[in-house]
């Protein structure tokens, strides 16, 4: 974390959509890129949802339907996926709720669901300022203040250190409340307190960390609850403890606790204070508890001034959210009003970066001509840019170019007696070849033209024959990864709220469709765009189906829902190198090995940058880039210098915030194209010859075979003499090297299209490299020889056994 001078808050000011009205005593969660809010009160409590999308700036207000639970305040608000929990608050002025509802938000669907009682005990009294932990498939509740009275316009508070679990079940619904017996003494009576959960990452159980609150005074005592062994204990802590404050908020990010704002007793002296001043008032102070070492951190302290309003004012009853390592803030109440004795609450959103960005993916080529690429890479979230680097130290190495062979794919020797038999090729692609992936949607059992005849497009006789290659230097294709989703009847289920939601613009071009939210209870966002994917010839792959982006870190088991046909994830990479006789010569790229040095491409707001050029270093300097606290570089002091044909450029991107520059990402490698050789084949498709059985985990056994089917390179360069299909196969030297494919060739004819038999599929090798995947590889050859070839993983799941047994 930067030192406390050098915090960089950012106030967002640009947003758009109806911004909710202030308020204090509300809570929110995120969702992704999304700040969730709800409930609050400032003159009446409020009632309504409101949603921040922190990529768009955009405020919006979902519609919510089902059991809308009444408006709440000092409610407890917890996140499971893409399910939201609401427990007890204040609905009105002393009058408080123990009731439950449930938000699903992939269909802003709320419940209220009714929990099991503890097999012995009560279940929660009615309370606010609880708090409501959770951590797996259980919630947590401690504390809160209760009214003693029934009359609720007669307010008898009591405190309150009662400890319950609630147990959830999974995706939606809950079990019930159950009161654990803890050991230990147990921390005394609180509300407006924070509680969070965290588990190291290499051992130890998980532990809660209760924080401050209000008992009659301010509390600073921090309490640990290890969930385990359901013992309580008082951690010995080093550094400056914060002050006694309630209504503050605890965020987790990494190993850190931090805690911003609330009330804190007030030291000062002011003869003109109303009495609520003496007693407390608001404070801005920052400070983080490292929950690996327990030692506290000071960012900003309670003397520290702000002249300039840099950061957040003084407050209390706010909200704080975290995305990714940013700390979202929002509204709360900074202090009362001396004359009226109401509270005054701010309007104001603020970021703060907590720490560096994390390396972006490695760069993804897009396309590639003779001078120039277009790359991406994937997004990283709450970033303010990127920085984009290339060197040129790439040995250039041609490889034979016969227009007889297969594809040019280094390495690969066919056999010398064959035209139009079986072949095999290795895959030589190195680790820092595999580009990184960017996900389109391709429809299976849509029309496609040119069937071809089965007899014409498969090869019942094929011989093996393979040859490894070591050199991944010229090796070129790109790669396409299929996944076949499961039929089941969930996957009709829709949340069609999205698209209007997070601000999305959804064109389909072949067919309507809608999407849905995976098991692994994640958001699902929808988009059109068109992709471009190519080889060294300047070819360029266009796919004009529409991009499905499946943000969650566990694999999507359910497909989005379309009303007449089928639909599979697909993944392009493209690692590209030329492939000719011909070497141009290259005025850039002379430096020796360990003279090696990185130069700016730029700097770029969004994840795609088209590269013609780069910046040249000074002499004697190794970098030219300096973000953060200091400026920008200045690129219109540095000469440029245009890319060439035939020449091989490594790429490097980093992710810049308010902290600085993250790390690098992996190195890729790319050559511009060499004109004359056709481009990589595109749009290409798989479709079931027969439907299979639907299943839960569906067997190749199922699979009568598959239809292939492909667009012609956008450019030719010259007449297409013929295409080669080819299918990575299991063999002896795949197991004992799985990074090695061999593949086999299935079809080689003009059709763009063929026929891949159950009897191939059954020889079919599961490459585990990423997720399971049947690969398949694609090329065209014109007069001068193959291109690049395209190469298609059919996503198979996780079930790691062959495919047929």
């Amino acid at each position: 974390m930067a030192a406390p001078s050098l915090l960089n808050w950012r106030r967002v000011s640009s947003f758009t959509g109806p911004v909710p009205r202030a308020r204090h005593g509300h809570r929110a969660v995120a969702i992704r890129e999304l700040m969730i809010i709800f409930g609050g009160g400032n003159e009446g409590i409020a009632d309504e949802l409101h949603v921040y999308n922190t990529v768009t700036n955009q405020w919006f207000l979902p519609a919510v339907r089902g059991d809308i639970p009444p408006g709440c305040a000092a409610h407890g608000f917890v996140c499971d996926g893409t399910r939201i929990l609401v427990f007890g608050g204040m609905v009105e002025y002393g009058r408080y709720s123990n009731e439950l509802y449930e938000l699903q938000a992939s269909r802003w669907l709320w419940k209220k669901v009714k929990p099991h009682p503890p097999s012995s005990g009560l279940p929660p009294c009615p309370r606010l300022g609880h708090s409501f932990s959770l951590y797996g498939n259980k919630c947590y509740l401690f504390g809160g203040l209760a009214n003693e009275s029934e009359d609720s316009n007669n307010n008898v508070p009591r405190y309150l250190n009662d400890f319950y679990e609630l147990e959830l079940q999974h995706g939606s619904g809950v079990v019930g409340w159950s009161i654990p017996v803890t050991k230990g003494i147990v921390p005394s009576p609180r509300e407006s307190h924070t509680a969070v959960i965290y588990c190291k990452k290499d051992s130890g159980s998980p532990k809660m960390y209760v924080f401050g609150g209000m008992c009659g005074a301010r509390l600073d005592d921090l309490w640990q609850l290890d969930l385990e062994t359901m013992s309580w204990s008082k951690p010995e802590t080093k550094g400056t403890v914060p002050l006694p404050r309630s209504l503050h908020t605890a965020s987790v990010i990494g190993n850190k606790m931090y805690i911003f704002g609330g009330w804190v007793p007030h030291k000062g002296e002011n003869i003109e204070t109303s009495p609520h001043d003496c007693e407390w008032r608001c404070t801005s102070s920052f400070s983080y508890l490292n929950l690996d070492t327990a030692e506290w951190t000071t960012l900003v302290s309670d003397s520290q001034e702000d002249k300039k309003n840099s950061r957040p004012r003084p407050r209390a009853g706010h909200c704080a959210v975290a995305i990714g390592t940013r700390l979202y803030f929002w509204s709360g109440r900074d202090g009362y009003k001396k004359a009226l004795n109401s509270q005054v609450c701010c309007k104001d959103l603020w970021y703060l970066d907590t720490e560096k960005p994390p390396a972006p993916s490695q760069v993804q080529l897009i396309k590639a001509t003779t001078n120039s690429f277009h790359v991406k890479w994937d997004e990283v979230p709450t970033v303010e840019g990127y920085l984009l680097q290339l060197n040129t130290d790439l040995p250039y190495q041609a490889a034979s170019s016969d227009s007889t062979a297969t594809p040019n794919m280094q390495g690969v020797r066919m056999d010398p007696h064959r035209q139009g038999s079986n072949s095999t090729i290795p895959n030589s692609i190195s680790d820092t070849m595999n580009s990184t992936k960017t996900e389109y949607t391709a429809m299976k059992g849509t029309s496609v033209k040119n069937r071809p005849d089965l007899k014409a497009s498969t090869d019942s006789n094929a011989t093996l024959h393979s040859s490894l290659a070591t050199n991944a230097s010229n090796h070129h294709s790109c790669v396409v990864d299929v996944l076949r989703k499961n039929e089941g009847p969930h996957t009709s289920a829709t949340i069609g709220v999205l698209s209007s939601c997070l601000d999305l613009r959804t064109v389909i071009p072949e067919t309507s469709v809608s999407s849905s939210v995976s098991s692994a209870q994640t958001m699902v966002t929808q988009q059109t765009i068109k992709t471009e994917s190519s080889s060294t010839n300047g070819a360029v792959v266009k796919d004009e189906t529409s991009l499905t982006t499946f943000s969650t870190k566990s694999e999507v088991d359910e497909a989005c829902a379309l009303p007449a046909s089928k639909i599979s994830r697909v993944e392009a990479h493209a690692t590209v190198m030329p492939f000719s006789k011909e070497t141009p010569s290259n005025p850039v790229a002379t430096m020796k090995a360990g003279e090696r040095q990185w130069c700016d491409v730029g700097i770029f707001k969004n994840n795609t940058a088209l590269v013609s050029q780069f910046y040249l270093l000074p002499k004697g300097k190794q970098s030219i880039s300096k973000i953060g606290n200091a400026d920008a570089p200045d690129y219109s002091l540095l000469k440029k210098q245009d890319l060439v044909p035939g020449t091989g450029y490594r790429f490097r991107v980093a992710a810049i915030n308010g902290c600085g520059i993250g790390p690098f990402s992996k190195i890729s490698e790319f050559k511009t194209c060499i004109p004359g050789f056709p481009g990589a084949p595109s749009a290409v498709r798989i479709s079931k010859v027969l439907p299979l059985f639907r299943e839960e985990k569906i067997c190749f056994q199922n699979v009568e075979g598959i239809h292939l089917s492909w667009e012609p390179p956008t450019s030719p360069s010259g007449n297409i003499l013929e295409y080669s299909a080819y299918l990575a196969i299991r063999t002896a030297q795949i197991q004992d090297n799985p990074s090695q494919l061999v593949f086999m060739r299935i079809y080689c004819g003009l059709k763009t299209s063929c026929i891949v038999t159950a009897g191939q599929l059954a020889n079919a090798h599961i490459d585990y490299t990423s997720r399971p995947a049947i690969v398949f590889r694609i090329s065209a050859k014109n007069e001068k020889g193959y291109g690049p070839a395209t190469q298609v993983r059919w996503l198979q799941g996780n079930n790691k056994k062959a495919p047929l047994n």
